[in-house]
């Protein structure tokens, strides 16, 4: 998989500027730090913004015989040459200034593929992701049936994505306001499918009615008539929070067009996109 560099004030906003690139949930990436924040003279001079590399977590393809525990390395783990990739909130080494505590406060991942401390076990479990995708849709069809709809489930597999789609007449409850139900099941699925694989498991996706597709382009609608506004004031003008998914989407489409150019914000929940003239 292909890395990407970005920078930030802190090693959090690097990583969300991260997802806004790669459009993709937390649980999906890896990343390691190659340059902590530093505070400059009087906070000015001399400073250095987080530098990190991050790419989409690859599915592991070992097979069952090759299972095998982990442990922990002990000891400090001072210095970049003794880090290792970080999954979600950056398990592994924290490259000594504490980043991972920081991001432990912040709520984010917290499952911790390795631990520094000595004897600290946990199980790497490989899972072909057929299984993966059956074991999803199993879950899905038990949350629709409890729901007392009448719909089908499929999946599709594609660059070691799972995508579900659930697909029937009125299944509106399940999107939900702006699709709030919808991302609540997609975490749900994807929380029991990495509970199944110990966390390795692969990038999934739910659909529902095809609401994603409808979003999608009715965002790039949305974004386009916001960028004539911005060419017309001349102003830069900020939007409402969204999702990593749908930010990549206003970057994505912005970027086609000329006269703009987009920055995002804030941290998570309330992350936002700019659109600025150039």
């Amino acid at each position: 998989m292909e890395w990407v560099e970005t920078t930030g004030k802190s090693i959090e906003a690097a990583l969300d500027a991260a997802l806004d690139e790669l459009g993709v949930h937390e649980d999906d990436v890896e990343y390691e730090v190659i340059e902590e924040p530093r505070s400059g003279f009087l906070g000015r001079l001399g400073g250095a913004e987080a530098r990190i590399r991050v790419r989409i977590r690859p599915v592991s393809r070992e097979k069952p015989a090759d299972r095998r525990r982990r442990r922990g390395s002990g000891g400090s783990r001072g210095g970049r040459d003794m880090q290792r990739p970080r999954s979600r909130s950056g398990a592994g080494s924290s490259g000594g200034n504490g980043a991972q505590g920081s991001k432990s406060s912040r709520g984010r991942g917290g499952r911790g593929v390795e631990s520094g401390a000595e004897g600290d076990m946990s199980e790497v479990i490989d899972i072909p992701i057929e299984r993966q995708a059956a074991s999803v849709t199993e879950f899905a069809r038990g949350l629709v049936d409890a729901f007392g709809f009448d719909a089908d489930i499929s999946e599709e597999i594609e660059d070691d994505t799972i995508t579900l789609r659930i697909d029937g007449p009125e299944l509106g409850l399940l999107v939900g306001p702006k699709g709030a139900t919808l991302s609540a099941i997609e975490e749900l699925a994807r929380a029991v499918l990495q509970k199944e694989t110990g966390g390795h498991g692969a990038r999934l996706r739910v659909d529902v009615a095809g609401y994603r597709a409808k979003r999608r382009a009715a965002l790039e609608e949305f974004v386009e008539g916001l960028v004539e506004k911005v060419r017309a004031s001349g102003s830069e003008l900020a939007l409402e929070p969204m999702s990593s998914s749908d930010r990549k989407v206003v970057h994505d489409t912005v970027a086609e067009l000329d006269g703009v150019e987009t920055t995002s914000e804030g941290e998570e929940p309330r992350r936002r996109v700019v659109i600025r003239p150039v």
